[in-house]
């Protein structure tokens, strides 16, 4: 784990990046939220980065989130991500740690959340496969509407999220940012639902996915530091 100090300053430097791509980009700041993606980073250093003003938190793995949402429970104002796939059977557990779902991928999921909270539905993202990539979770783009019409009313939906293919160069992302956005412009003319929210854009590439769109980036790498194996 890097030093605090140098978490904080990896953070303001993230910040000032994201400034300067919403101004490229002709958008206000705050339209953007940074997640800082955790995967593997200790409970301190996600302290650290608290201390430096963050408060929204990307797990990918329901576990490891209790263990560190337990270890910073002093801490208010936080707001937990979850941003790895999510089994049916760790749904019950999903819905009591995180603020926000951001993998929704398949009716069955939306139908299990909406078991557990009846009442208050859970926030939720629809994750799409865009490039069609076996490795990678998510609905095809073709299926999201048919998505969006099963789970809307079981749980509430905000919006899209997308891991695109990996490039050689940031700027590869761009493509596929762009066609995340017009697939949610056209799903929220079709459903009628707001659907406000795009998560995309990590640590190589969340400048190019702001100026296609992004609400919400989630970046790791450039705040904490190479992961530890």
């Amino acid at each position: 784990m890097i030093g605090a100090a140098e978490i904080a300053g990896r953070l303001d430097a993230v910040r000032e990046r994201i400034a300067r791509a919403c101004e490229r980009a002709r958008r206000r700041p705050d339209s953007v939220r940074l997640v800082l993606a955790g995967k593997t980073n200790p409970p301190p250093a996600l302290r650290a980065a608290y201390a430096a003003g963050a408060r929204e938190f990307g797990e990918n793995y329901v576990r490891e989130a209790i263990v560190k949402r337990a270890a910073l429970a002093d801490l208010e104002g936080l707001r937990w991500h979850l941003i790895g796939h999510l089994q049916t059977n760790k749904a019950r557990a999903a819905v009591e740690t995180f603020d926000l779902i951001h993998t929704l991928d398949r009716a069955r999921l939306a139908a299990a959340i909406a078991r557990l909270r009846p009442s208050r539905p859970m926030p939720m993202l629809i994750e799409v496969n865009l490039a069609g990539e076996p490795s990678k979770r998510g609905v095809a783009p073709d299926g999201a509407e048919a998505l969006v019409e099963a789970a809307r009313g079981l749980v509430d939906l905000r919006g899209l999220m997308a891991v695109p293919p990996a490039g050689e160069r940031p700027e590869a992302g761009r493509r596929w940012f762009a066609e995340l956005r017009g697939l949610r412009d056209r799903l929220k003319t079709r459903s009628g639902l707001e659907l406000a929210e795009l998560s995309m854009g990590m640590t190589d590439d969340f400048e190019s996915a702001i100026e296609e769109g992004a609400t919400i980036v989630r970046v790791g790498r450039a705040v904490f530091g190479e992961r530890e194996r």
